[in-house]
């Protein structure tokens, strides 16, 4: 018989995939902005909650603060990578008003996280209790990126149309939030379940959505027009990335 943490080891590793995956789901919006050298419309807002996100759970992954969570580092660790290329070539391309605004941002963050990784070392000598502030800033932060897809779910319903929400996306991200639940459920960790439980709920709201208005979808044609689909990478997989999460050009066929 396979043993809770072989499963768990399993379970994280599918998670890393998974999540790797919405991590690099942004890559067609950043391939048209290296195209065309502008950042048009396109706001960096979701890249930079994302990057909070990823060093919230790195933080909370390496084992001074929660032991045995190597998987969440990792992750999170791709992440950080994935969302610095992004904001990189973000303000390789902005104006320099939105340049002094991201460097701003970050600055903020910069400092957020050296606060809190001051505080909890200084002020908390346990395992339990750095887990504890950690893990609720990460559920915090992480539950709020996944009110994200409201918006796109009320569009779909108010238009009776699926267009604006891709099934495959959805798919993912209901996949993820599974996964991620599964492996805070193994050896319980309820800072990992809590985001990612909700991430699982939203996911399959939005499947079920796709279900019901997939028929009064209107038929593509052959215009083409692009549009902005909201995707989180919460929990373990930040960003759930995620808002949160990332932001996905999808191309629809009209």
């Amino acid at each position: 018989m396979i043993s809770p943490d072989a499963a768990r080891n399993v379970v994280g590793i599918i998670g890393n995939v998974i999540s790797f995956g919405l991590f690099l789901s942004p890559v067609p919006t950043f391939w048209r902005i290296c195209k065309r050298k502008d950042v048009e419309q396109f706001k960096a807002d979701p890249y930079l909650a994302t990057l909070l996100n990823c060093m919230l759970w790195v933080f909370y992954g390496i084992p001074i603060v929660h032991p045995n969570s190597i998987l969440v580092v990792s992750i999170n660790g791709i992440g950080l990578i994935v969302e610095g290329t992004y904001l990189f070539i973000f303000f390789l391309y902005s104006p320099n008003k939105k340049r002094l605004r991201m460097l701003a941002v970050l600055g903020v963050e910069l400092v957020f996280m050296l606060a809190v990784i001051l505080g909890v070392l200084l002020s908390a000598h346990t395992h339990k209790k750095r887990s504890m502030i950690v893990g609720i800033l990460c559920v915090f932060f992480g539950s709020i990126m996944y009110f994200s897809p409201l918006t796109i779910m009320g569009k779909v319903i108010k238009t009776k149309s699926v267009e604006y929400m891709p099934f495959f996306l959805s798919l993912v991200c209901f996949l993820n939030g599974v996964c991620w639940t599964a492996y805070a459920l193994i050896r319980f960790d309820i800072y990992v379940t809590i985001p990612n439980g909700l991430g699982a709920i939203f996911g399959a709201i939005q499947l079920i959505l796709y279900a019901c208005y997939y028929r009064t979808t209107p038929k593509k044609t052959k215009a083409a027009k692009d549009v902005e689909m909201p995707s989180v990478v919460s929990g373990p997989g930040a960003a759930t990335a995620a808002a949160t999460g990332s932001v996905v050009s999808v191309t629809v066929e009209r």
